[in-house]
């Protein structure tokens, strides 16, 4: 069995994919070591419009632009006595052909169109291919150990192994590194509905966020084939409340607590099963050690709430995809070599998790911020956007008006 590669890859999900592509363009010997069989199911279905920019990195805009996708042109809120905010369109503060208009995608769908690009790309992909644990020599990753379908174990060895094992942190794990976030610690009930209400025209495609009382909230996304995905968000303490623990039945009750919900799944059928997740928001301490490199949620799982989850492990695989091409072609991937690219990342993460904190604050709303500064919109919107590698100082002294934010985490550096 070939070993010689320059890059193993934990994980063929957006992040694992996309870093590949990137390696693969390049003419490096990549392996990806999935551990499903694609196509598979995977939550995360709507995408912000900065995502545009990882994407055409990758030469994915025309494969999306002929895709069955639905479009996505806006965000909408709605108060639970169903009183919908006017959508939030992107083109009235972007380019029409780029950034402007998104899409909503099913990830199974989505994340094959990924990983056979990257097998385009001359990339090997071995799917059912469980990684078992790292292989270290002194303080150093050399490779891995894997189990295939059949049961058999074997090793696979390489300069450097990327960690895109999504929120299984595989790495982060076996290393310690992994931390929760102090106060995003959500749980989440999700289905999906066919036939239900959408909204029609350039909204038809609107992913519209929900409000329950507590701070809760609701995500309606419009898929194609007429289906919609819609799940709840709260507290545990709150969706299990006199004692309710069937995820249907608490998905149920919090149906009732906002009416533009319960009148948009009043004319449609449930057409599949309810999941559940918890303890969203996770970070790990670093992003790198010696022959090892951490991607998209294995590095960083951010609480869902304005959809940053697959942008930032798209642009996370473009940029290490990059760095490594560099530290190949240098001979040199040295974890200081990564500084930059874990300086960016955890920018892009702190400043959404700044907004997150702020919409879980009983007293924050956009609304008020904007009153205050009507300057403060456009930053809004560029932040909710995915334009997230800028200095937001001046938003934030704003929100600190109405609601408190959190420090920056002290996360992502090298390990040296």
């Amino acid at each position: 069995m070939n070993t010689q590669y320059d890059a193993i890859i934990i994980g063929g999900g957006p992040a694992g994919a996309s870093a590949a592509a990137i390696l693969g363009e390049y003419g490096r010997r990549v392996l990806i070591l999935e551990r499903e069989k694609f196509p598979r199911y995977h939550i995360g279905e709507s995408l912000i419009p900065f995502t545009f920019g990882p994407l055409e990195r990758l030469g994915l805009i025309p494969k999306m632009r002929g895709s069955q996708f639905v479009k996505k042109y806006s965000v909408s809120f709605v108060q639970p006595d169903g009183k919908r905010s006017q959508p939030f369109y992107f083109f009235n503060r972007y380019d029409r052909e780029t950034v402007a208009q998104t899409w909503q995608v099913t990830r199974a769908e989505f994340d094959l169109m990924l990983l056979d690009h990257a097998r385009e790309r001359g990339v090997e992909v071995r799917e059912e291919s469980t990684v078992t644990r790292l292989l270290t020599e002194g303080d150093r990753v050399v490779g891995v150990e894997v189990r295939d379908r059949a049961g058999a174990v074997y090793e696979v060895r390489a300069p450097i192994t990327l960690d895109a094992s999504g929120r299984e942190a595989l790495a982060a794990k076996q290393q310690g590194w992994r931390v929760n976030d102090p106060y995003l610690n959500k749980i989440a009930i999700w289905t999906y509905y066919k036939g239900s209400k959408r909204e029609t025209g350039l909204d038809e495609g609107s992913t519209t966020i929900a409000f329950v009382p507590e701070k809760g909230w609701f995500w309606h996304i419009p898929l194609h084939n007429d289906t919609v995905s819609v799940g709840v968000v709260a507290e545990g303490k709150y969706l299990s409340r006199d004692g309710v623990k069937e995820p249907r039945a608490m998905f149920e009750r919090e149906v009732a607590q906002n009416q533009w919900i319960q009148e948009h799944l009043s004319v449609g059928e449930c057409c599949g099963e309810y999941w559940v997740t918890s303890e969203y928001s996770r970070h790990s301490r670093y992003c790198a050690s010696p022959g090892l490199l951490l991607l998209g949620d294995a590095f960083a799982f951010l609480d869902p709430v304005f959809s940053s989850g697959v942008m930032l492990a798209l642009k996370s695989g473009v940029l290490a995809g990059e760095a490594i091409q560099a530290g190949l072609s240098e001979h040199d991937l040295s974890p200081q070599r990564f500084t930059e690219y874990g300086e960016l990342m955890r920018q892009g993460v702190e400043n959404m998790r700044k907004l997150v904190y702020a919409f879980y604050d009983p007293g924050f709303s956009f609304k008020d911020v904007i009153m205050r500064h009507p300057e403060a919109g456009d930053q809004i919107t560029d932040c909710l956007s995915g334009d997230l590698n800028r200095d937001y100082s001046q938003l934030w002294e704003w929100i600190r008006e109405v609601a408190p934010l959190p420090d920056v985490l002290p996360y992502g550096i090298p390990l040296k």
